[in-house]
């Protein structure tokens, strides 16, 4: 981990959709210490500022990939950055996902929106030892299928079940509609050995989360990736904090059970 700002240049740049860019960024000086699935960087857009983005993809040769949503002053220009411009990187930050935890046991990965994001180099990563798994399921929602990310690698996350839902069925869409907690009924998991991994928007998170545990999955093995506003990523300024959890330092990965009776709490 660096608390100074990393010099990489951006070599690939890809729009996933109206908003969302997916970019690699490779070293232009000392490469930063390896990342795990779930962590995050601190991106720093020159002149502008930094925010933290989940790495996407880890390629294992010192790039790094994110996808970036144009909400903001600093995602709008890191969106905005063509091929060859810099970028100060942070990191890595925070907590991954429980992979090892999770050996033997059926996965759910379950999305909303950009919370696929964090959740695809796990995805890739249990595809590379698919023998140390059970059964692999991918939940995906998005508001409308323009918003869906990725969409060309779903195919290949078929082992057993992979699927789409959409809020709006826009565009001609002949899939699936209604919200992700609709997509259980079709996934394929003892509940008792699962391990779940979530990451959207927290109003989806919890429900997921009380309708795994509706179905018997266990609270400890269900992960959540918590968001609030992380500014120095090294649990100082306090602006992340949930309860007693700085979650730029103790997150973004939380499990359900300690993250429950944080989330229940008005205003926190």
């Amino acid at each position: 981990m660096t608390l100074l700002p990393a010099p990489y240049r951006l070599a690939v740049r890809r729009h996933e959709t109206a908003d969302t860019v997916t970019f690699d960024l490779e070293p232009t000086g000392p490469r930063l210490a390896p990342f795990t699935p779930g962590q995050y960087a601190m991106l720093y857009a020159f002149g502008v500022g930094e925010i933290p983005v989940s790495v996407c993809r880890l390629p294992g040769d010192g790039r790094l990939t994110h996808t970036v949503r144009a909400v903001g002053a600093v995602s709008r220009r890191l969106c905005a950055l063509p091929r060859g411009a810099h970028v100060g990187v942070r990191g890595p930050f925070g907590t991954g996902w429980d992979l090892t935890g999770a050996r033997g046991h059926d996965l759910l990965v379950v999305a909303g929106g950009i919370g696929l994001a964090p959740l695809r180099p796990l995805i890739h990563a249990v595809l590379t030892e698919p023998a140390a798994y059970g059964r692999l399921n991918v939940l995906i929602g998005a508001r409308t299928p323009d918003d869906l990310l990725y969409r060309t690698e779903l195919p290949s996350w078929q082992r057993p079940f992979a699927a789409a839902t959409v809020d709006r069925p826009t565009g001609g869409w002949q899939g699936r509609v209604g919200v992700v907690t609709t997509l259980l009924d079709e996934a394929r998991f003892t509940p008792e050995t699962t391990t779940a991994f979530v990451c959207g928007p927290e109003v989806m998170m919890r429900a997921t989360a009380r309708e795994l545990i509706h179905r018997g999955v266990p609270a400890h093995r269900i992960q959540l990736s918590l968001e609030r506003n992380m500014r120095c990523a090294t649990g100082h300024c306090g602006h992340c904090q949930l309860g007693p959890l700085l979650l730029c330092r103790d997150g973004p990965v939380v499990p359900y059970d300690t993250a429950e009776p944080l989330l229940t709490v008005r205003e926190l």
